[in-house]
């Protein structure tokens, strides 16, 4: 499959988007900015409350992608060598021997990870930056490709602490599930919830596949007009009054890169506006920390004000 051409690429990609669609009832945008984030090279953040299909989602990514899946249930005692590793000493060979933890797979369920403690969550910041772990001296490489899905609960569930800024940044998107329309949810109770075993799907992409993928996506144009629209926007966040910062250059090179993706996603080898536009809310909203108390709305009108007030250039 890896040595698909263009066309054959982007269609084995529009048949994933369609195996997902087909699990995850109602939800295509979520679905369709999860497979924008892959294509970019980032890790997922999604926040919601437990129930509306986050697990089901990383799970159906993971099969449907063709990649290795491993699930860590992120807990108030779990150490970061729980999940990176540790060497473990060999009497038989008189040294000791490295034990790979979870991390060391193509696709990382970190569930719940805010009921870590903030040291077990900062363990995740090399290996999602860097793609690698640093363990008694040594740096490990993790495999490629490498994508964190992260589940969240909501800031006033009991046992949860905040992600600190730095490890929001690693996160390329954050997306929301919420409850299904009552379509979907009469389909999940006429079902039982078993209309497609996530167990079952098969695999339509391969790692190999998907890294050409990633290639076709890095080679997607950006015209100088679009640049001056993403440095606009970047302006615009770090002038406006009830933020306490702006995004970073770090933020808009990630905004650039999904951007592209999403244009790949519709077929077209540039990027545009609309683009950037459709993904500025997932990339930006928890990469922009507020001044005050949050505002009517809070950060999602703000969002959206800047999109409005933003000229096109």
């Amino acid at each position: 499959m890896a040595g698909l051409a263009p066309a054959g690429l982007h269609a084995a990609v529009g048949r994933a988007l369609a195996q997902l669609d087909g699990v995850i009832l109602g939800k295509a945008a979520q679905v369709r900015l999860a497979m924008a984030c892959v294509l970019a090279r980032g890790h997922l953040l999604i926040e919601d409350q437990p129930g509306v299909g986050k697990t089901t989602l990383a799970q159906a990514l993971a099969r449907t992608l063709g990649l290795d899946f491993r699930r860590v249930q992120f807990t108030s005692d779990l150490l970061p060598a729980d999940l990176l590793g540790v060497s473990i000493w060999d009497a038989a060979s008189g040294s000791f021997r490295f034990q790979p933890g979870p991390v060391f797979s193509q696709v990382l369920l970190a569930d719940e990870i805010n009921r870590a403690t903030p040291r077990t969550q900062s363990a995740l910041l090399e290996a999602m930056e860097e793609r690698q772990v640093s363990e008694g001296g040594v740096s490990r490489a993790l495999p490629d490709p490498f994508f964190v899905i992260a589940t969240q609960n909501p800031g006033a569930f009991v046992g949860t602490s905040p992600l600190p800024e730095a490890q929001l940044d690693r996160f390329l998107l954050t997306v929301t599930l919420g409850y299904p329309d009552v379509r979907a949810e009469r389909t999940l109770l006429e079902t039982g919830g078993r209309s497609q075993s996530v167990r079952e799907l098969p695999p339509v992409l391969d790692p190999a596949t998907l890294l050409a993928a990633q290639s076709e996506v890095d080679r997607v144009h950006a015209a100088g007009a679009l640049l001056d629209y993403l440095q606009l926007l970047a302006r615009a966040t770090r002038e406006h009054p009830a933020l306490a910062s702006g995004l970073s250059p770090r933020a808009l090179l990630a905004l650039l890169a999904v951007s592209k993706a999403w244009a790949y996603l519709d077929g077209r080898d540039a990027a545009l506006p609309e683009d950037v536009q459709a993904v500025f809310p997932a990339l930006a909203g928890h990469r922009l920390p507020l001044r005050g108390a949050p505002g009517t709305g809070g950060i999602g009108a703000i969002v959206t004000g800047l999109l409005r007030d933003t000229p096109l250039p």
